[in-house]
């Protein structure tokens, strides 16, 4: 396979000598006799592979490698050098500048043997590297199985409180996965991999199964706010067939819909958020805050619910521009009959200001803990 090889050297009967051997060889070459020579290729060509002299007149060779990683890091980058500077060259190699260092004076089969081997390592490296994705993926499919079948799967309930007046009244718990395998030990690593592997309907289907577990055994007064993965919503059928555990008891349900996707690229959202709401569910957006699809999801959903993201609540009471957002907030919320929560309170302060603000549900480490037992 002949490759795109530029020859970076200001000598020219080396350059040329090096070009003669790479042209017999079936390779492309570019020649370029200094590092502005050079990085107009770089730019212009995708290379292959770079020889690059270490003395360059009053240049680094160097520092055309780095430049050359930077600009093309999958490049391979080969030095040559009469330099018998050992210390210099470990020093190129470990920085990641240099694959491969070629002697001064050298023979062709000497170059292209250098060559050859250095384009046959990396092609191992590839074969390893796909390997080990390989490899990784079915230890992923193994366990995502393990934790479906094997009923890893847990609920911790968290404490959602109403503080209006001084008091402390419990309005709901918000259900958060915890799943209990050694692999897929919290909830990112499990839907990660749940959306990997196609699995999410599957892991929510268990998430809502759980939730009527917990409903049956908590007080008839107390609410449940249960996680919806934003991709079950692209099934609104089989959602439908999820949540049919619920019914009896949707009046204690509120859906929670977090913005880890834009709801504009799931096809019949709407529908299926219809269909909750049809059978009697709220309906909350979680993480409002947290990133750049929050406002449009609050204006698609009309929840009934939103929760503030704690990296809005962390420290309110040292942020005035952030208690002008919240502020806000409230207003609009106000204004369309839907609900603010506070997640993540940790301190009084944070309480203090929440509640100057006009917030009055609350949820965070102040309050409680998720666990997986809940006094009853």
């Amino acid at each position: 396979m002949n490759h795109r090889i530029l020859v970076v050297d200001d000598d020219p009967l080396v350059l040329r000598s090096v070009e003669r051997a790479l042209l017999r060889a079936g390779h492309k070459v570019f020649c370029a006799s200094n590092r502005e020579e050079a990085l107009v290729f770089a730019k212009e060509v995708v290379l292959d592979l770079a020889l690059v002299d270490y003395a360059l007149g009053r240049e680094d060779g160097l520092t055309v490698m780095g430049d050359l990683r930077d600009l093309m890091p999958s490049c391979l980058r080969v030095l040559m050098t009469g330099n018998r500077d050992f210390p210099m060259v470990v020093d190129a190699i470990n920085s990641g500048e240099v694959v491969r260092v070629l002697r001064k004076p050298f023979q062709s089969a000497d170059l292209l043997g250098l060559v050859e081997d250095a384009f046959d390592s990396r092609r191992k490296m590839e074969q390893r590297t796909r390997a080990k994705l390989v490899e990784g993926a079915a230890e992923e499919r193994r366990a995502l199985e393990e934790c479906l079948n094997r009923k890893m799967l847990r609920l911790a309930l968290q404490p959602i409180l109403d503080v209006s007046g001084g008091a402390k009244n419990l309005l709901a718990y918000e259900a958060l996965l915890r799943p209990q395998h050694e692999v897929l030990s919290n909830p990112m690593l499990l839907l990660t991999a749940a959306e990997r592997h196609n699995r999410v309907m599957e892991v929510g289907g268990e998430v809502f199964g759980m939730a009527s577990d917990w409903l049956k055994v908590l007080p008839s007064t107390t609410g449940l706010f249960v996680n919806l993965h934003p991709l079950q919503l692209g099934d609104p059928a089989l959602l439908a067939k999820h949540v049919e555990c619920l019914l009896p008891m949707a009046s204690r349900v509120t859906i929670v819909i977090t913005e880890r996707s834009s709801l504009q690229d799931i096809d019949r959202w709407d529908e299926a958020v219809q269909n909750l709401t049809d059978c009697g569910f709220a309906i909350a957006l979680d993480d409002l805050g947290a990133g750049y699809n929050s406002l449009t999801m609050l204006a698609d959903l009309n929840p009934q619910y939103v929760k503030l993201d704690m990296s809005l609540v962390r420290n309110i009471h040292e942020r005035p521009r952030s208690q002008r957002l919240i502020q806000l907030l409230v207003g609009f919320a106000e204004g369309t009959s839907c609900h603010i929560i506070a997640e993540g309170v940790e301190i009084q302060e944070e309480v203090t200001v929440l509640e100057d603000l006009g917030i009055i549900l609350m949820q965070g480490y102040f309050y409680g803990r998720p666990s997986l037992e809940v006094e009853i």
